[in-house]
């Protein structure tokens, strides 16, 4: 069995993440916020309770932008120090380019979608951080730095991935990144990638 680390998990399980869901991945849980009952709780700056080269992969779906642009070295770090020599990061963060286009276009409160709970998300939601919960004392939501793609995938290198496959996700407002520890093929790293999406 393989383990990955759900940074941020929030309240989601990984019955909903692509690539997890089966049986051959033990997840673990890692939070800031211990109210979602985290097997881990610490920060992305600071993951130390995480033993070095100790899980297989790492899944962090809308984290990296919740942190000031001077501490994503730090963050990434961190994850190519948890992972195994052959692991790998999943990362899911806002797409700056096509939130700005809605911006451009006047439309910054405007809704571009809804949750799954049918609550509406602005572009402004995606630049700043979600309102509604911010609004309710969740601080934690709020967005400190952000991401084009090719910015995304440079600091990733510098970081020390040596592949990295992925792009933007069509309406979604967001980026998809599956960064290697390994050097892997264009179609080796497309077939992994594919998994997760």
């Amino acid at each position: 069995m393989q383990t990955f680390l759900h940074v941020g998990c929030g309240p989601v399980k990984k019955s909903k993440i692509p690539g997890f869901r089966d049986d051959n991945w033990k997840e673990i849980r890692f939070d800031i916020d211990k109210n979602v009952n985290p097997d881990i709780v610490g920060t992305l700056t600071d993951m130390s309770q995480v033993p070095t080269e100790s899980v297989d992969a790492i899944y962090s779906s809308h984290n990296i932008e919740h942190v000031y642009t001077h501490e994503v070295p730090i963050v990434l770090n961190e994850f190519y120090r948890v992972l195994k020599e052959d692991g790998i990061a999943v990362v899911i963060c806002p797409d700056l380019q096509s939130v700005c286009k809605e911006i451009v276009n006047d439309k910054l409160y405007d809704p571009l979608y809804t949750t799954s709970e049918g609550l509406p998300i602005a572009a402004v939601d995606i630049l700043y951080g979600w309102r509604l919960p911010i609004a309710k004392g969740n601080e934690y939501m709020a967005h400190k730095c952000g991401f084009t793609y090719s910015l995304l995938t440079k600091a990733f290198a510098e970081a020390g991935f040596k592949s990295r496959c992925g792009g933007r996700s069509e309406n979604k407002w967001e980026l998809f990144l599956v960064a290697f520890k390994q050097q892997k093929s264009e179609e080796e790293a497309i077939t992994i990638a594919n998994h997760f999406v």
